[in-house]
C-alpha cells in the first residue's frame, strides 16, 4: 500500500515516454475492433480516486507500446520476475490496465502460452484493484485448472495459497475472507455465490477465462454479468480466451440497454467492448497428417509415439485421447510395445492426464522431465486451452474428444465419442511450440480438415440437460427464463423438459414460481435437484444421516479403483452389495471405511478409492452444514433400508423403470417414455432383475444398436410408487 502513489506514478511515466503512433480500425457501429491507437497524452489513475481528463481521445481505445515499464522482483523471487516478464503478455500490461480502467468490458484474445490468466490478475491487483478489501476473481470451467493456476500465482507472487492467493471450487473452499485478494473459481462456484451476493459486490473486476469453452456454467455467467453490469456499472468484466469469436462476443455485451442516469459515460466509462490481440509465445510447428482414414486411433497413437520416441530427438510428447478408459488402455499398450520392442523402457514416462486424477498425479504431469527421460503425457482435452505443459515438443491429435449431447425428448444422455472443431485442433497443435519449433501429428486426412472438419465445436448449453440451470436462475430472480438473454439459445424441448422435471418435484409450482420452503430449500444445496429432493424428504424420514452419505458418495466421480481384471473387482462389491440396489451398497462401503478407522490398507485390499473416501467425508461435513443452516434434522435410520428407499424414490420417481413381463435379458422400460433400458454391468442389480428399479443417470453407451443403460440402480419401494 504504502507504494502504491509511487507505482502510479512510475506507470504514468512511462506510459507518456512510451507512447507509439499507430493506427485505427472500426469495425461496425455497434462493435469496434480496437487496435493501437495513436494519443498524444493518456494518464492512468488510481482506482476510486478523481479520474484525470484524457486529451484527444474521448473515443479511446488500445495503447500498444514497444517498451517495458521499469519492474523489479518486489516478491524475493527474481528468476519467477524475470520469468514474468518474458511472457507475452507483459508488454500489454499498460495497455490492459489503461482498457480495464476506461471500459467495463474487455475482451482479451490471447494464444496459450502467452501468460494472460496467470499475470492479468497480478497486473490488476499491482494497479490497486484489490484494494479496500475487494477481490479479483477468475473464473474457470475445469476444477484442475483452477487448482493448478492458483498455485502458480500464489508460488510468482511468494504468498502461501490460500491466504493472498486463494481458489475455491465445488466442496473445497482455500481462501481467507480477511487475506484473499486473487481468487479463482470455477463458473459454477462463482453463480452459485450470486445466491448469497446477487450483485458480486466484493469482486471489484470478474475475469472469465477460457470463455470460448463455451461450457454450461460458463454461458449463464455470461448472461447474468451482463445484467449485473446494469446495476453496477462500475464492476469490470474481462473475457479472456484462446480462440472465441470476439465480435460476436463484443455484440453480446454491447446490446446492453440501461436507465440513463447509470450510462457508462457519467462514471467515465465507455460502454463498447474493448478487444485486445495478445500474440503468443509460440514457435513454428509443423503439421504432419494421416495419408488415409486412421480405423483404430489408438493403435495408430501407440505407433505414433514409438516412431517419435525412437526416431525424434529429445522432448516430451503430448496425446490428445477421449477420456480415461482410452487413456488408460493407451498408457498400457505404450508400455508394453516400449518394452518388447527391445529399447529400454526407462527413457520413457507415461503419464494419463484427466479430471480424476488425485493432486498426487497431477503435479506428476507438471514436474519438469528428469535429465534423459522423456515424459509423454496422454490428456482429454483438458490439457487443450486449460493447461499449460512445459517441455512439449511433439503432439499427437486423435482427432476426437468425450462429448456428452442430451436428448430431451427421449431423455438419455449420450456420451460420444466426437469429432472435435478446427479451434481446438489448432489449439492442440500450438501445444507443441511452446519451448522450440515443435511437431503435430494428426491422426486424420488434410483433407478432412480442411473440407468436413467444423469450425466451431457446439456450446454446452446447446446439448445438455438444463435441470439445474433453469434452478439456478429461478433462484436468483430470473423467472422469465425464455426471455433470458443467452449468449446461445438452448433448444425450447430441452428447457420445456426441465420445468417438467422441477414442476413433478415440487421445486416448482403453477406459475413456475420456486416453492417455499422446498423450492428455496433444493436451490440452496449444490447438488443436482433430485439428490437435493433426496435429502430434504429424508429429513420427514427420519434418514437424513444416511441420505446425505449417499449423496456424497454420488457426488464423486467414482469411489472405485480401475483395475485390469474385472472380475477381482466385481469380488470386491460383492463383500458389500445389498440387495436394495446400489445407493445401499455405497452407504456399506462408507460403513466398512469407518470401520476400518479409515485405512488406506483396508481400501487397496477391497479396491477403494482411498483418496475418493477421504473426498467423501470432506463433501458429507459440508453438506451437512448446508442442511442443518436449511433447519433440517439430521436424523439416524440405523439400519431401516425401508424409508431410505422411499427417500431415494421420492427423488428420482421420475427415472422409474419396470421390468418387461417375460424378459429373459433384463429388458426394462422406463414409464415415462417407455424407452427400453438395461441395468449396467457395474451396477449390484445386474442380472438380479427386480421388477421395479429407479435409476440415477440414463447412458446411452452404444449409439449404433441404441441400448441404454442405467448406471446406478435402486430397488425402490414398490408401495410407495403405487
Amino acid at each position: 500500500m504504502k507504494s502504491l502513489s509511487k507505482t502510479w506514478s512510475i506507470l504514468k511515466d512511462v506510459y507518456e515516454k512510451e507512447a507509439t503512433k499507430v493506427t485505427t480500425s472500426h469495425q461496425s457501429s455497434r462493435s469496434k475492433l480496437y487496435t493501437p491507437i495513436s494519443l498524444k497524452m493518456a494518464q492512468f489513475w488510481k482506482p476510486g480516486t478523481a479520474k484525470p481528463r484524457l486529451l484527444d481521445d474521448e473515443e479511446g481505445g488500445v495503447l500498444f507500446y514497444s517498451a517495458s515499464p521499469a519492474s523489479s522482483s518486489t516478491y524475493g523471487h527474481v528468476s519467477l520476475e524475470k520469468e514474468r516478464q518474458r511472457l507475452p503478455v507483459f508488454k500489454y500490461r499498460m495497455s490492459i490496465l489503461y482498457l480495464v480502467e476506461t471500459h467495463s468490458t474487455t475482451i482479451i484474445v490471447g494464444e496459450t502460452g502467452s501468460g494472460k490468466t496467470t499475470q492479468i490478475p497480478q497486473y490488476l491487483k499491482e494497479a490497486g484493484w484489490a484494494d479496500g478489501g475487494r477481490i479479483i476473481a477468475c473464473t474457470q470451467p475445469r476444477r484442475l485448472a483452477v487448482q493448478s493456476v492458483a498455485a502458480r500465482v500464489a508460488e510468482e507472487m511468494g504468498v502461501n495459497l490460500g491466504e493472498e492467493v486463494g481458489y475455491t471450487i465445488r466442496f473445497e473452499d482455500v481462501t481467507n475472507p480477511d487475506l484473499t485478494r486473487i481468487k479463482f473459481l470455477t463458473d459454477g462456484v462463482l453463480l452459485r455465490e450470486m445466491m448469497d451476493d446477487p450483485l458480486l459486490s466484493k469482486y471489484s473486476v470478474i475475469m472469465v477465462d477460457e470463455a470460448h469453452e463455451r461450457s454450461l456454467s460458463t454461458d449463464i455467467l455470461l448472461g447474468l454479468l451482463k445484467k449485473i453490469q446494469r446495476r453496477r456499472p462500475e464492476l469490470r468484466l474481462i473475457i479472456a480466451s484462446a480462440t472465441i469469436e470476439a465480435k460476436s462476443m463484443a455484440a453480446f455485451f454491447q446490446t446492453r440497454k440501461r436507465r440513463p442516469q447509470l450510462e457508462g459515460e457519467d462514471h467515465g466509462l465507455k460502454t463498447e467492448p474493448a478487444i485486445l490481440s495478445v500474440e503468443g509465445r509460440g514457435f513454428n510447428v509443423q503439421i504432419f497428417y494421416a495419408e488415409e482414414p486412421v480405423s483404430d486411433y489408438l493403435r495408430a497413437t501407440v505407433s505414433t509415439v514409438m516412431s517419435i520416441h525412437n526416431k525424434e530427438p529429445m522432448g516430451d510428447i503430448l496425446v490428445f485421447l477421449t477420456g480415461q478408459d482410452d487413456i488408460d488402455t493407451a498408457v498400457q499398450l505404450i508400455t508394453e510395445e516400449s518394452q518388447n520392442s527391445g529399447k529400454s523402457s526407462l527413457g520413457m514416462i507415461v503419464l494419463p492426464l484427466y479430471s480424476g486424477l488425485t493432486r498426487a498425479d497431477q503435479d506428476l504431469v507438471f514436474s519438469p522431465s528428469p535429465r534423459g527421460k522423456r515424459k509423454v503425457v496422454i490428456s482429454t482435452n483438458i490439457a487443450e486451452t486449460s493447461l499449460t505443459l512445459e517441455g512439449i515438443v511433439y503432439v499427437i491429435d486423435s482427432g476426437f474428444s468425450k462429448q456428452r449431447f442430451y436428448n430431451p425428448i427421449t431423455d438419455i444422455e449420450n456420451l460420444v465419442v466426437a469429432p472435435i472443431s478446427k479451434a481446438s485442433a489448432r489449439q492442440r497443435a500450438g501445444r507443441a511450440g511452446r519451448v522450440r519449433p515443435g511437431k503435430c501429428y494428426r491422426l486424420y486426412t488434410e483433407d478432412y480438415f480442411v473440407n468436413e472438419m467444423s469450425l466451431e465445436g457446439i456450446p454446452e448449453m446447446q446439448r445438455s440437460n438444463l435441470v439445474s440451470s433453469v434452478i439456478q436462475l429461478k433462484a436468483l430472480g430470473i423467472d422469465n427464463i425464455l426471455g433470458f438473454d443467452w449468449p446461445s439459445s438452448p433448444s425450447p424441448e430441452a428447457m420445456v423438459r426441465a420445468l417438467e422435471v422441477l414442476y413433478s418435484l415440487g421445486i416448482l409450482d403453477d406459475d413456475a414460481k420456486l416453492t417455499s420452503p422446498v423450492g428455496f430449500q433444493v436451490a440452496e444445496l449444490p447438488l443436482d435437484p433430485m439428490i437435493s429432493k433426496m435429502i430434504i424428504v429424508s429429513d420427514e424420514l427420519g434418514c437424513s444421516e444416511e441420505i446425505i452419505t449417499v449423496s456424497a458418495i454420488l457426488s464423486i466421480q467414482s469411489i472405485w479403483i480401475s483395475v485390469k481384471g474385472q472380475r477381482e473387482l466385481d469380488e470386491a462389491k460383492l463383500r458389500f452389495a445389498a440387495s436394495e440396489g446400489d445407493h445401499v451398497t455405497f452407504l456399506n462401503v462408507y460403513r466398512g471405511f469407518l470401520q476400518s478407522n479409515k485405512s488406506s490398507k483396508w481400501c487397496h485390499k477391497n479396491f477403494i478409492n482411498y483418496h475418493a473416501m477421504k473426498k467423501v467425508m470432506e463433501v458429507r461435513e459440508q453438506l451437512r452444514r448446508v442442511a442443518q443452516r436449511l433447519g433440517l434434522a439430521l436424523k439416524s435410520c440405523e439400519n431401516d433400508m425401508q424409508v431410505l428407499r422411499r427417500a431415494v424414490t421420492a427423488g428420482f420417481f421420475a427415472n422409474a423403470c419396470r421390468l418387461e413381463p417375460y424378459s429373459h435379458n433384463g429388458t426394462y422400460k422406463t414409464l415415462r417414455s417407455s424407452q427400453e433400458v438395461y441395468i449396467h454391468p457395474s451396477s449390484v442389480l445386474f442380472r438380479v432383475n427386480p421388477k421395479w428399479v429407479v435409476y440415477h443417470s440414463l447412458v446411452s453407451t452404444d449409439p449404433t444398436t441404441n441400448e441404454s443403460y442405467t448406471p446406478l440402480g435402486s430397488e425402490p419401494n414398490t408401495g410407495h410408487l403405487v
